[in-house]
């Protein structure tokens, strides 16, 4: 395969994943890593892309950047219910408790497969949650009763945030929380571009008795702007495929479960 052949699937790739390896492309392409990295170089001095830590992103995807939750919606749809359903094994059988519900699409997507779960597991659950989405799917059933957070919603996620909001997540001990992330890394942890939301998550892990964080294979090794909690404050991590050898050290030194959907 030439080097052009091979810059033309990398793009197509980010197009699709939004990010890219360095490890996994050479295999693909049955090529050296440093050919790869060779590749990366020449195609983020033309602007198609953005190097980071063992691969690239999108030129797009700084760390203030964010895509609005309706266009994310549409994106790795089946990994993201793969990945709400592993999670919500977390909810074990006979339980009886409360559960808080992050904002995002994979959080969801768990909401909207959370009804058929309880019942398999003969289990309840009050719900709370600040996301607009997650309260409008869950308020419309009568077998999981929702309570919604109030506060200014945010447009990009549909969610509520402020410091009215912070203060009423201060004021709970759910049993369980789902949470979800723009980005995870083994340095920075994990990661949002909006402080605002940044604040509301924070609350939500040191507010929770355990804390499962659901995100796709795209968001392992990005990091964003803000930083709301370490791996080592974070119970399970819910991914789609393998994490990276730094993920898996740092998780298991802090003793975090990893669960691949």
């Amino acid at each position: 395969m030439y080097a052009t052949e091979r810059h033309e699937a990398i793009e197509r790739q980010l197009s699709q994943d939004g990010r890219v390896s360095v490890v996994s492309l050479a295999r693909s392409f049955g090529v050296t890593t440093e050919t790869i990295r060779r590749d990366l170089d020449a195609m983020e001095r033309s602007g198609a892309l953005r190097r980071v830590h063992g691969g690239a992103v999108s030129a797009e995807r700084g760390s203030t950047s964010e895509t609005a939750v309706t266009d994310r919606d549409q994106v790795r749809g089946a990994e993201k219910l793969q990945i709400a359903r592993r999670a919500l094994e977390a909810i074990a059988d006979g339980f009886r408790g409360s559960v808080y519900i992050d904002a995002g699409t994979t959080t969801a997507a768990l909401a909207r497969e959370l009804g058929a779960h309880l019942r398999e597991r003969g289990a309840r659950a009050e719900v709370v949650t600040h996301s607009v989405p997650v309260a409008f799917e869950l308020g419309a059933r009568s077998d999981v009763p929702v309570t919604i957070i109030g506060g200014r919603v945010r447009g990009l996620t549909a969610a509520a945030v402020g410091s009215q909001t912070v203060r009423a997540i201060e004021q709970l001990r759910p049993d369980v929380a789902f949470l979800g992330t723009n980005g995870l890394s083994a340095e920075f942890g994990l990661s949002t571009p909006d402080p605002d939301e940044a604040a509301v998550k924070r609350a939500i892990v040191s507010a929770a008795r355990r804390v499962v964080v659901l995100a796709d294979a795209s968001k392992i090794g990005d990091e964003f702007l803000v930083r709301f909690a370490g791996i080592d404050e974070v119970d399970v991590i819910v991914t789609d495929a393998p994490v990276p050898v730094s993920v898996a050290d740092t998780a298991a030194a802090a003793d975090v479960e990893v669960w691949t959907a």
